[in-house]
């Protein structure tokens, strides 16, 4: 199973505002902010905040102090259901889809299609097991990293003669 590159930036869009609230900063994060924390386009990353804001994941400010901030509490975000509201219906194989015209013709006597559909379930189920806040637990570790992350995206430093002066 693999979840799609929107999924994994909605998740990573949502620790890095999480972050933001829990240290209480006077403004919210940016989108350029999260772009260069991660090294994504800023393009993608609007994408992946309109469909926040529209579940009611991140309410969206405007303005100085402006930038992106969570709808909820963080301990209020559970982990399934944002995957599930990304994803959409799950077809790890074809013969989920029901309104296929194309499905398998051993569907009705298919062992695989329930084996696969109970390891769907339980991956689902770890995923309900926690919330955005759980994700948010070593913030001083991971606010460091992508503030490490937003360095490097600047690029090397030009140096001129009157930087080495």
């Amino acid at each position: 199973m693999q979840l799609t590159r929107f999924t994994d930036y909605t998740l990573r869009v949502l620790i890095s505002v999480g972050l933001n609230d829990k240290r209480r900063a006077a403004r919210g994060v940016t989108i350029a902010a999260i772009s260069g924390q991660y090294g994504i386009s800023r393009n993608h990353l609007m994408k992946v905040v309109q469909q926040l804001a529209h579940a009611g994941y991140l309410e969206t400010l405007r303005g100085k102090g402006g930038g992106l901030r969570l709808a909820v509490p963080a301990s209020e975000i559970n982990l399934g259901r944002v995957v599930r509201d990304v994803e959409g219906p799950f077809h790890v194989v074809p013969c989920f889809d029901e309104e296929r015209e194309d499905r398998c013709v051993i569907v009705p006597a298919c062992v695989l299609r329930n084996v696969l559909g109970k390891a769907l379930g339980a991956f689902l189920d770890v995923l309900d097991g926690y919330t955005l806040e759980d994700l948010l637990g070593p913030d001083l570790e991971l606010a460091s990293l992508l503030a490490a992350g937003a360095a490097e995206d600047r690029g090397p430093v030009r140096r001129t003669k009157r930087m080495i002066a």
